[in-house]
């Protein structure tokens, strides 16, 4: 995994993991109900907006699923980044700044869920997969997974304090600068693999390396 020749692709299966955990999804989806009361939403219409998580969740994956051949991993990135920036920039709004009524913050983490399921959900484990030879597979996806769960483990263990410290608005603001580097990762350094064949993916990587 670290030989010259794959190393280009480990740090593609760490990054993509570790931007998977800093959009801040498992944090969101953890604390969802704690979320929407810190917002002045009622115990009970935070626990039916939970609900709801869980619904546009399922249905936005199925929807990632259906588009992952037909438009390829990139564009899917591309859509989830966008959606990501739209919607945690509403989400930080919503807390820091005056005018959106409370109401509208389930709808905006709707919109930050099914952007995670339509792009960076469906994109990540097939496009790690997709880096490395048949005989590293194993290990390469178990790295990435080793690094998705480990954040998610930090991230949802420190969300708490720092919300609770200085707010959720500045979290989500993080969360969202975040998404615009990853944004900028996948423009410059993620190679499209729909398609392709590893040695096709590989060099493209040289080529980007160089």
């Amino acid at each position: 995994l670290v030989s010259p020749r794959f190393f280009s692709s480990t740090m593609l299966a760490i990054l993509i993991a570790f931007f998977n955990q800093v959009s801040g999804i498992n944090a969101i989806i953890y604390f969802a109900p704690r979320i929407f009361e810190m917002a002045g939403i009622s115990t009970e219409s935070a626990l039916i907006s939970t609900i709801g998580i869980g619904l546009i969740n399922l249905v936005a994956t199925f929807f990632g699923l259906y588009l992952i051949d037909r438009l390829g991993r990139k564009k899917l990135m591309y859509i989830g980044s966008f959606g990501y920036i739209i919607s945690l920039s509403l989400m930080a709004y919503n807390f820091l700044g005056p005018g959106i009524p409370a109401f509208w913050l389930p709808i905006f983490v709707f919109g930050f869920i099914a952007s995670h399921a339509v792009g960076q959900g469906s994109v990540i484990w097939v496009f790690i997969s997709e880096m490395f030879p048949n005989e590293l597979r194993a290990s390469g996806q178990s790295l990435g997974s080793f690094t998705h769960w480990i954040l998610a483990a930090v991230i949802a263990n420190v969300f708490p304090f720092f919300a609770n410290s200085f707010g959720p608005g500045y979290i989500f603001a993080f969360f969202c600068l975040m998404m615009v580097v990853q944004l900028l990762w996948v423009f410059f350094k993620m190679p499209e693999t729909k398609g392709r064949t590893l040695e096709e993916i590989q060099k493209d990587l040289q080529k980007n390396h160089a």
